[in-house]
């Protein structure tokens, strides 16, 4: 159903649909399940977590957080993620481009036992927005986001976006 919904954005968007603020995006698309960290939050030294990519891996190539592990979204696959993540109570942040289909993979590890699952607030994009790193397939830090489709590249402010 979700994606029934992020279809209809994405074509409601090519017709003049204004841009919103990504709070009221997360609104729209969101239901709220699962809290939001947020990119200053992550950023801070005392941040100790898991970070789990829930883009595809075309995305997590051109552009990851450091030390993300991927886990992808149309092929996740929550055996593998329980059986490399066996600690249900270690903090996990999970983000993808702006925090939509974050919250999908969020919501089934939280079905799965883990009590400390958090939505990165804005995703990868609010991440290069507010000037922190990213990295590439090689883990260098890159310019480069890949901006997962053009309609939803206008919430990427800053980078080079990449599409493929």
């Amino acid at each position: 159903m979700k994606r029934l919904f992020i279809v209809s954005f994405v074509l409601l968007s090519t017709f003049g649909h204004s841009q919103k603020s990504i709070k009221k995006l997360l609104k729209k698309f969101n239901t709220e399940s699962v809290p939001y960290m947020s990119v200053e939050e992550l950023a801070m030294p005392k941040t100790d977590a898991i970070l789990l990519d829930s883009r595809e891996l075309n995305e997590f190539n051109v552009s990851h957080l450091e030390d993300a592990i991927h886990v992808g979204y149309d092929h996740f696959n929550l055996a593998t993620v329980t059986e490399a993540l066996p600690d249900t109570s270690q903090t996990i942040i999970v983000y993808c481009s702006l925090g939509i289909r974050s919250e999908d993979i969020a919501e089934q590890l939280k079905k799965a036992g883990y009590t400390n699952v958090y939505n990165l607030f804005g995703g990868i994009f609010e991440w290069k927005n507010k000037d922190f790193p990213v990295f590439d397939s090689e883990e260098k830090e890159t310019d480069n986001v890949h901006a997962f489709s053009k309609d939803w590249s206008k919430w990427l402010l800053k980078g080079i976006k990449i599409y493929d």
